[in-house]
This record gives structure tokens, sequence and C-alpha cells, in this order.
């Protein structure tokens, strides 16, 4: 593809956004480079030869809507996004172009569904949070597993991933959800999200990924953004989501290693396995993804949803989550460079056990971590 759209990446210089810079140029977009900090927009400007930076702050609206000049679309890659979001919208709002972004915060994009569904959908734009590992990738997963069921009972997502060494980004943003918590934790249960006082830690289970990663202790109630991102456009009674204790055990350390770049794109050693799982009666449907890097992930699914946006391959306007404003199964197909699926899986369950595909609670716990912290 070779369509010479200028594309602003807020926070072009973040550990994410310098993927996202690359993959639209990959793609024959032309990234333009945005941010707060002159000195770093220019150290990632002379290593993209030709590309324009411009300066601009989330609490600084003229300087926003400065930077949008002559932009086709905007990908806000800058955490935490309680405090970048809201403005950046507003910015493509006024600018009239489509908003992407790659927030994995559950009260930030909770706030752009609230805030901006009625002024994106009259004005026509394209706003589509959460577009990222986290959110955007397992809600395209759980809208492809459902397929053409309009409603199910549970829907499931695991997280299998090798460690999780996180970004500046990923733990500002978690302090941020935290005190916007107030030592509540969330789930969404009975059809509605819930914020609950619970005392200890997060329960653990064996969930029995697929080979090569096998079965694996997880953390229930480990709540990600998919709580909203799929609700948002699906009829589920319950979503919940895991993650295995090993990288929860990785992010939660004191002084939790930043990703190290093993490859000439920058990404790291992590792999990950996503395993979904949703139910509807007796019927599960299962779908698996694999890969490498959560946050090189990131950047195939945020530039290919801008390429969706731009060609006009959408299903509606507005505020949407991925699942919702794209074709799910086909753009899960697009990301084949990037992701490994395989074949959906289609079997008869037991509603009196209905997570029997992945074990059983268990009492005890063992590691200390507070839920949802990206």
């Amino acid at each position: 593809m070779d369509s010479g759209q200028t594309v602003a990446v807020f926070g072009a210089y973040g550990h994410t956004g310098r993927f996202v810079v690359t993959e639209l140029r990959d793609r024959g977009f032309v990234p333009l480079l945005l941010g707060r900090d002159p000195g770093r927009l220019q150290a990632l400007a002379a290593s993209h030869p030709g590309l324009e930076h411009r300066v601009a702050s989330a609490d600084d609206p003229a300087s926003l809507d400065r930077a949008l000049t002559g932009a086709a679309a905007v990908v806000n890659c800058a955490g935490p996004f309680a405090s970048t979001a809201a403005p950046v919208i507003e910015a493509a709002l006024r600018a009239g172009i489509p908003y992407v972004d790659v927030a994995a915060e559950i009260e930030a994009n909770l706030d752009t569904f609230t805030h901006f569904a009625d002024r994106a959908r009259t004005a026509g734009v394209a706003v589509v949070p959460a577009m990222a590992f986290f959110g955007g990738l397992g809600d395209l997963l759980v809208t492809t597993a459902m397929g053409d069921w309009t409603a199910a009972d549970e829907a499931h997502v695991a997280y299998g991933l090798s460690s999780w060494h996180p970004t500046a980004g990923t733990l500002a943003s978690g302090t941020v959800s935290r005190e916007r918590r107030d030592g509540h934790r969330v789930r969404y249960t009975g059809g509605r999200l819930e914020y609950y006082v619970a005392e200890g830690d997060l329960p653990t289970l064996e969930w029995e990924f697929p080979a090569p990663v096998g079965r694996r202790t997880v953390l229930g109630e480990f709540t990600m953004a998919d709580v909203v991102t799929v609700p948002s456009h699906l009829s589920v009674t319950e979503v919940r989501t895991y993650m295995t204790t090993h990288a929860a055990t990785d992010l939660a350390a004191p002084d939790a290693p930043a990703p190290t770049a093993v490859d000439e794109r920058g990404r790291s050693a992590q792999t990950f396995t996503v395993d979904v799982v949703v139910r509807a009666g007796h019927t599960e449907r299962r779908l698996v993804a694999s890969g490498r890097d959560i946050y090189a992930i990131s950047a195939p699914l945020a530039v290919e949803a801008v390429r969706r946006i731009l060609a006009g391959q959408t299903r509606t306007s507005g505020v949407a989550s991925a699942g919702e404003i794209f074709d799910a199964p086909d753009f899960l197909d697009a990301l084949s460079a990037h992701l490994s699926l395989q074949p959906l899986v289609s079997t008869t369950a037991s509603t009196s056990n209905s997570t029997s595909h992945s074990g059983s609670m268990k009492p005890e716990t063992s590691t200390n971590v507070h839920a949802g912290r990206m």
C-alpha cells in the first residue's frame, strides 16, 4: 500500500509510539511525530529522515490544533490516557479526523465511551479506543468466536505471557488507575461493570492453554480493558480476564525492568498466547491467537485500524471498539504476518462448570498484585 496520507502520532517517541511510527512507514503512510518533549522529538526525527515533528501538549488545546493541521488521522500512544485521551479526542473532533488510541486503562476507555459517543456520532468521526493488545485484540477474538451468536453467557480471555517487562507508560497508567479506584477492584458481572472491595490477593486457577504453553496458573479477576470493549457492543453477561501468575509477578516487581530489544524491529523476546472461550448455553467456542511482544503487536493493530477507517472499511461511526467498527475475522486475517490464529473450535460444555476447560478455582493465592494494573 502506498497511500502517502499523513497520520499524526501523539507520543511518537514512546515505546509503543516508535513501533507505530515504523509500522505506518512500512504501510506507506507518512507519520507526523507529535509530543511534548522537543528533545525526544528531535532525536526520533533524526532516526527517521524526512519526517516532520511538532511539539504539542495535552494541556494546551491550541498546540494540539496546530499539531494536527494537515493530518488525515491521529493515533494517541501517550499515556496515562486518563490525562491525554480526552484532550486529543477533542482536538480530533475539532479537526474532523479519526482518532485511534492504544489505551489499556479501563477507566480511560470507559470515559471515552461515556463522554464522546454522542458527539463523535453526530460529527461522523470514528473514535476507536483500546486499539491495542489489551482491549482491542481480545475484543476482535471474542467477536470472531461469537460469530452468528447474538448473545453469550460468558466470555473468558486468558492471557498467557511468557514474561512481562513493563514500560514506564504501563507503570504510570497503572498508578493512575489504582488511584482512581481508591482500593476497589473491578469486574464485569451480571451484565454490568462493578467496582467492589475484596480482601486478600486475587484468586488463582489452572488454565489449560493450547500447546506448547500448556497448563499454567493464572490470576482470576485480573481485569483488563476487554471488560469495556467487549460489552460495548456484544450481549455477554459475564466477561472475565486472566493473567499468568509469573507475568503478573514480573509486572508487580519493585524494580521491574523495561522491555529489551532482541531483534532489528525492536521487539523483545516476550511471547504471548491469548486464549478466548465464549459460552452460550451448552456450547463453547474457542479461538486462540499467539505472537510476540505485546507492545509491538499494538502497532499493526492500530495502523490497520487507521487504514480501514481512511479506506471507508467500517461498519459504524462515532466511538466504537474494534469488534464493532470492523469486520473482526477479516481484520484478524490482515494481521497474519504478526499473529498466528488456531482454527475456531466448538464443543459441548456443562453449564454447571462453565470453566471446565480451565480447571478448578483454588482457594489459595500466591501473588499479591493489583487487578488491571496496565
